[in-house]
């Protein structure tokens, strides 16, 4: 059974920390491109944040640069996505997927970000909300 399951997210008030996490199951996690993607209400799910394995490219949307994290710990199967300094308009649901790692290349991503077509296996979501 291959699953992805989000996990970390909750109220916090602007300026504060989460740190969500993805666990995977069923498969490897290092060998696949891993994306971080939002969808709040009323708007188009995009795509925040990618990791590769080909070249270890980690890419961001210009909206979290400098206040988001990706990263992999190969051991635990796990992705996480360290959310620092957050907005208001941070608040959405929260999900990790995978795609080729091809998808997450420095060229690919370069041309055109993290793209939600790409990626085939979705965990549930996990929420975040970030209001005084």
């Amino acid at each position: 059974q291959l699953q992805l399951v989000e996990s970390g997210g909750g109220l916090v008030q602007p300026g504060g920390s989460l740190r969500l996490s993805c666990a995977a199951s069923g498969f490897t996690l290092h060998y696949y491109a891993i994306g971080w993607f939002r969808q709040a209400p009323g708007k188009e799910r995009e795509g925040v944040t990618c990791i590769s394995s080909s070249d270890n490219t980690t890419y961001y949307v210009d909206s979290v640069k400098g206040r988001f994290t990706i990263s992999r710990d190969s051991a635990k199967n796990t992705v996480y996505l360290q959310m620092n300094s957050l907005k208001p308009e941070d608040t959405a649901v929260y999900y990790c997927a995978v795609a080729a790692s091809y998808y997450c290349s420095s060229g690919y991503v370069r041309d055109y970000g993290v793209v939600t077509s790409r990626y085939d296996y979705w965990g549930q979501g996990t929420q975040v909300t970030v209001s005084s």
